[in-house]
């Protein structure tokens, strides 16, 4: 299976004509379609293109995959479109899964790139500080609760419906004051349980956010 920008995927798809067997190719901008086929499939090798890879949504990908047991037989290769760099993306040692309760039952719904989803606990780009619980974050103008929050970004539970690579105006306010800056969702698990309805779980990715605000931020609600 090969990941790459549309203009790419033709010259991709040559390189990868000696595997055996079909090689099916999505667009980076479909990466929900494409895990979707990569779950159902199961396949050899998964190939993305580098500077897909480097993205948010690229490296969401990859650690999905790389947390989903049924997928360990998938190879992760990384590769470029205008040189013969190939590596093969190495896998964390397998954490021990968490017994399912009754009171949470959840499936993925959608990864463009979280504890769950496309890069809950993948690659970071700074640290993530565990926020107190019921801290409001307003996404699109409706209220949610952020439960982990970095200057670059921040995983949050919503009533509201989200999508991947959807861009959302972003709120935080305290004594301190607002903080508005622009996001761009980069994962979305779909939640329900019998004690709290239907909610979800989302992971924003911080287009413009002020960083030393969001650090005061931080300081201000992080849990004990």
């Amino acid at each position: 299976m090969l990941i790459a920008s549309p203009e790419l995927l033709e010259a991709l798809k040559e390189r990868l004509g000696n595997a055996n067997g079909e090689v099916l190719t999505f667009s980076a901008s479909d990466a929900l379609r494409a895990l979707e086929a990569i779950t159902r499939r199961r396949p050899h090798v998964v190939a993305l293109e580098r500077l897909f890879a480097a993205t948010s949504r690229g490296a969401a990908l990859i650690n999905r995959i790389k947390a989903d047991p049924s997928l360990v037989g998938s190879e992760i290769r990384v590769i470029a479109h205008d040189s013969d760099y190939s590596r093969v993306s190495p896998r964390r040692p397998a954490a021990a899964a968490p017994v399912p309760s009754a009171a949470t039952t959840a499936a993925p719904v959608a990864v463009a790139a979280g504890a769950m989803a496309l890069d809950q606990r993948g690659t970071r780009r700074a640290p993530r500080v565990r926020i107190a619980p019921g801290v409001a974050i307003v996404v699109d103008g409706d209220e949610g609760t952020i439960v982990d929050l970095s200057r670059v970004g921040a995983q949050v539970v919503t009533d509201s419906a989200l999508n991947p690579n959807q861009r959302v105006r972003t709120v935080l306010t305290d004594s301190a004051g607002v903080i508005r800056f622009n996001s761009s969702v980069v994962w979305v698990k779909f939640e329900a349980s019998p004690g709290t309805g239907s909610r979800y779980r989302a992971g924003l990715d911080f287009v413009d956010a002020d960083g030393s605000a969001i650090d005061g931020f931080c300081d201000r609600h992080k849990a004990e």
